[in-house]
């Protein structure tokens, strides 16, 4: 799958104690799971799924096979206020120190403020499978690319018959 907040953002990207009980149900017929079940399970101990807002709103995108990117509307940042961090399979969007005093610029004050610039955090599990390929700001859109490595041992293969 790759993604694991794939699955979590068809259900609005909140996780219950009844998931992590059916991962835990299949942890005694699983073999070689144990960090997928942990990654799970610290997710809804410390509360970070529930917990993140729905600011900044964002897409997951498969665009390929083994392809993926995060879309993320970033509308009002430029590059210099946002930073992409991935660390031990999490990457965390993250807003610099944003420049409050910044209410009028050389084309005039600002009247209203519509266009919001406040602190933000989004994390997303990344599978230990999946490379994060690098990020782009275009347009007020933070695209970034992601890509399942599969070992040529898991690739399908045709098996000579003797």
């Amino acid at each position: 799958m790759g993604l694991s907040i794939n699955n979590l953002a068809n259900k609005g990207g909140y996780m219950t104690s009844k998931d992590l009980s059916i991962f835990n149900s299949l942890r005694p017929f699983s073999v070689g799971f144990d960090d997928m079940f942990d990654q799970f399970e610290s997710m809804l101990g410390n509360g970070g799924l529930t917990m993140q807002s729905n600011y900044p709103p964002y897409n997951i995108r498969r665009t390929g096979k083994d392809k993926y990117s995060i879309e993320v509307a970033l509308a009002g940042f430029n590059k210099k206020d946002v930073e992409v961090e991935f660390e031990d399979n999490l990457l965390t969007i993250k807003t610099k120190q944003v420049n409050k005093s910044e209410n009028s610029n050389k084309n005039g004050e600002i009247i209203h403020k519509g266009i919001s610039q406040r602190q933000f955090a989004r994390s997303f599990t990344i599978a230990d499978d999946v490379k994060v390929g690098g990020a782009e700001l275009k347009d007020g859109l933070l695209t970034i690319a992601c890509e399942k490595i599969v070992p040529e041992y898991k690739k399908k293969k045709l098996i000579e018959i003797k």
